[in-house]
């Protein structure tokens, strides 16, 4: 199973990657790392690709899907497990949680303080980002935004999301005239817009000054990653987040166990 590791200076109890397409069981438009179970692929794939995903990255728990509804709801995690969840960004105070977003476009976040003592996944394609999901994730996680790390995940890159009038409009209203920098005109009405740069002005307003990654586009990159705008019909990669238990020290030398 091929995985995305961020690059990124998060303390040692803090597990972080991104999967792409590969090392899964689905077929078709879904081969062959589909961890979506919404989008039209065999349920039992589904459940046999998140099966190997747990025990290939040596999650600790299973993860918590969200009922992804691009709001910003934050659920805290751990929470009951047999329901939906319908939330766009989960967060884990302690070991015991995996906070996991799944996207095939949109722009996944990781987040988590320096302390290593909270992480949070964040699921922000535009209308997210819009209605706060950044702002209301960075609020749940109850740490001073200087302390906070993120990473960007593989998204949909700015040569090929384009959108209307109507999303940029929006982001002007919400964000002012600094967000207008992030879209490029590509038509009659028609923007090429920048999710990862919409991303860090978000960021940057809120005092996250630590923002690492955004490197992939996953419309470009057909080989490694699922596309909704791309291919249409399409499967759905996971970003995910949790904190391991900080080893204990040996009292005999002071050094950790």
């Amino acid at each position: 199973m091929q995985r995305l590791t961020p690059d990124w200076p998060a303390p040692l109890a803090v597990r972080a990657l991104s999967t792409t397409r590969d090392g899964g069981l689905s077929t078709g438009p879904y081969a062959s790392l589909n961890l979506g179970d919404h989008v039209g692929d065999d349920p039992r794939a589904v459940q046999r690709n998140r099966a190997l995903l747990r025990a290939r990255a040596g999650l600790p728990v299973a993860p918590i899907w969200l009922h992804q509804v691009h709001g910003c709801t934050v659920r805290e995690l751990p929470c009951a497990t047999g329901e939906a969840h319908a939330a766009d960004a989960s967060v884990a105070f302690g070991p015991g949680a995996v906070c996991a977003v799944l996207t095939a476009d949109c722009l996944p976040i990781l987040l988590c303080d320096e302390a290593g003592s909270v992480v949070a996944a964040a699921h922000a394609g535009w209308r997210g980002l819009a209605a706060g999901v950044i702002e209301a994730t960075v609020r749940r996680m109850e740490r001073p935004a200087e302390q906070l790390l993120a990473w960007l995940g593989p998204a949909i890159g700015p040569e090929h999301f384009e959108v209307g009038d109507e999303v940029r409009a929006t982001f002007r209203a919400a964000s002012g005239a600094e967000a207008l920098e992030a879209f490029r005109p590509s038509g009659a009405g028609r923007w090429l817009a920048d999710l990862g740069m919409l991303a860090r002005q978000r960021l940057a307003a809120l005092g996250v000054r630590q923002v690492s990654g955004g490197d992939h586009c996953t419309f470009a990159e057909a080989d490694r990653f699922f596309s909704y705008r791309r291919d249409g019909v399409s499967g759905r990669m996971a970003s995910l987040i949790w904190l391991e238990p900080c080893p204990l020290p040996d009292t005999r030398t002071g050094l950790a166990a």
